[in-house]
């Protein structure tokens, strides 16, 4: 049985979250924490639990879900796995913090892994399906355990919003036609863990959103 943590971190209120099951093996999905305070509550919790890191994933390598990257690196000597269609905003991260005024001396942190369409990551007892879900950015991808219906979905789908397409690698008709096709096809039960704000379901989506 997975557990979810959530943390919400540095100025953009980004959601980073850790997955865990009974084996105590743990991934991490989008770890945005900037402050020593913000790293030390995820390394307080892994210790304190007696956790074991084993992937560092990305749903999208926009700043603000990939500020912790290098702190995982360092501490667990996890690289980043992402999406082959997004490595390219590392090279634009210094761009992007100086445009949302985030400072950090830490430098991007290189993938270690691609991952694509179809993919699955193992942790423990437990599985997650990637689906590639391009519109918010290239690459972006989201995480879905079949057995509980857990869906991570980074900033492609919100409550009762989408992500923005106005960002490099951005494209609406793409966004929508992707979240239709391979995400309203999941069962309404399904939980959708957001990159910001709160958490939703399938079902509620489906009748409720209005980009939808």
């Amino acid at each position: 049985m997975i557990e979810v943590i959530t943390f919400t971190v540095n100025p953009i209120q980004e959601n980073t979250y850790l997955l865990y099951d009974e084996s105590k093996e743990c991934v991490i999905i989008d770890c945005g924490c900037l402050t020593e305070k913000e790293k030390s509550a995820v390394r307080n919790f892994i210790d304190e639990n007696g956790l074991k890191p084993k992937h560092l994933l990305n749903t999208h390598l926009h700043f603000d879900h990939a500020l912790g990257n290098r702190f995982i690196y360092e501490t667990y000597g996890l690289q980043p796995e992402a999406h082959q269609a997004d490595e390219y905003l590392l090279k634009q991260m210094r761009m992007q913090l100086d445009y949302f005024g985030v400072s950090t001396n830490d430098e991007p942190m290189p993938l270690g892994k691609y991952l694509n369409e179809g993919d699955k990551i193992i942790f423990g007892n437990s599985e997650l399906e990637i689906f590639h879900v391009p519109g918010h950015s290239s690459g972006s991808l989201v995480y879905y355990n079949r057995a509980q219906n857990l869906l991570f979905a980074g900033d492609v789908l919100f409550r009762e919003c989408i992500g923005r397409t106005d960002l490099p690698g951005g494209n609406h008709a793409d966004l929508i036609r992707n979240i239709k096709e391979k995400l309203l096809t999941l069962p309404d039960e399904t939980v959708v863990f957001c990159g910001h704000d709160e958490t939703t379901t399938i079902g509620h989506e489906k009748h409720y959103n209005p980009y939808l």
